[in-house]
């Protein structure tokens, strides 16, 4: 259930009940031309993942400029996405329970739906699910192109998987999946490279090994925010899945050569103590703020530092700069912007200092 707004259209940014998600508008609506035109001249396409913003809004402001459609990691989500008039959407993730199957059948009715599998029996679990519903689904193969989650291994078995969903009359074959999720946040640029250089050469020598079997690819998909230039690069990924670059976050800030956006997604935050001088606490702690990538950074204030939170408490240091005032608000820039937007029900768009919109976040919390 929705929450009620916590402001309203034309309210000053600093009337915004707290802790609020703030998106600065002119920053977002930058960061979406940006990838927009860096992908244009390379012929990849964008299909932007909405684990991040888990919001139709946010989806069809990508896709008028040029998303060919959304990635999900949940069928919650693409039901979500779908409602709300996403008409592409790919679960980048395996899906095995019948009913959840069921679901992504029934929602094949009213947009375009793909999934992933890389176990045999995961695709007879489709191709069920596809008899039963009187269509055809179509599977992408995930292979594990180095990060030791979900998928086959490159070439040969995940070629015979490929086979084994071309061969049914209730399935299509749609591609590969090829996403290197821990080469996202390595550092050291060089090592980011490295990593995807084998993620790549691992990919290429499998859709070409599935081209000797008559096996085209429609989707070659994979990458993130922190590497999307090298898979557009590559002449072999024609899909790019980057989400968090439409918000950015502190944790992909902190790689070397950092992604070319601007900070767009803020949790605002009201001082509601200082009982000292040298430390400050705001109303915005773990309920409020994630530190699965470390603890937010106070923006564009000088000497402060978010040390330390509890439930409802963030606690920050002052070493320099101007101590903040009792109820003054500051924003907060997340480790995480995936599993904080997770925690609010709205998006408040700022622009300039006031309220412009309010968005909901509708897929918010579904995990099924």
């Amino acid at each position: 259930m929705l929450q009620p707004p916590p402001a309203e259209p034309g309210m000053r940014e600093e009337e915004v009940d707290t802790p609020a998600l703030i998106l600065d508008l002119d920053a977002f609506e930058a960061n979406l031309d940006a990838m927009a035109g860096y992908l244009a001249p390379t012929g990849t396409r964008l299909r932007a993942h909405a684990k991040t913003h888990k919001s139709p809004v946010v989806a069809l402001q990508q896709i008028r400029r040029g998303a060919v459609g959304q990635c999900v990691q949940k069928v919650a989500e693409a039901e979500a996405l779908a409602w709300g008039g996403v008409p592409d959407i790919l679960v980048s993730n395996e899906v095995v329970a019948p009913r959840k199957l069921a679901r992504l059948c029934a929602l094949s009715r009213i947009s375009r739906v793909a999934l992933c599998a890389d176990h045999y029996e995961a695709v007879t679990l489709a191709e069920q699910a596809a008899e039963a519903a009187g269509l055809r689904l179509s599977v992408l193969v995930e292979i594990d192109v180095g990060a030791g989650r979900c998928g086959v291994a490159p070439g040969p078995e995940a070629v015979a998987l490929a086979s084994r969903i071309a061969g049914s009359p209730h399935l299509r074959f749609g591609g590969l999946q090829a996403y290197h999720g821990s080469a996202q946040h390595i550092r050291a640029s060089e090592g980011r490279a490295a990593a995807i250089s084998r993620a790549v050469e691992q990919t290429r020598r499998t859709v070409e090994q599935l081209r000797q079997q008559g096996l085209s690819c429609e989707i070659v998909g994979g990458a993130g925010t922190g590497t999307f230039p090298l898979e557009a690069a590559s002449g072999v990924y024609n899909e790019i899945q980057a989400g968090s670059y439409a918000f950015m976050d502190a944790d992909y800030a902190a790689n070397e050569a950092a992604p070319p956006f601007r900070h767009a997604l803020f949790v605002l935050a009201q001082v509601m103590s200082v009982p000292r001088p040298e430390l400050a606490v705001v109303d915005a702690g773990h309920k409020a703020l994630p530190t699965d990538s470390g603890f937010a950074r106070p923006w564009q204030r000088p000497g402060l530092a978010y040390v330390g939170a509890s439930d409802e408490h963030g606690t920050l240091r002052v070493a320099g700069g101007a101590a903040p005032k009792l109820g003054e608000k500051l924003r907060l820039v997340p480790g995480h912007c995936d599993p904080t937007i997770d925690r609010y029900d709205w998006f408040v768009g700022v622009r300039q200092g006031r309220v412009e919109c309010l968005w909901p976040i509708l897929a918010r919390g579904m995990m099924q």
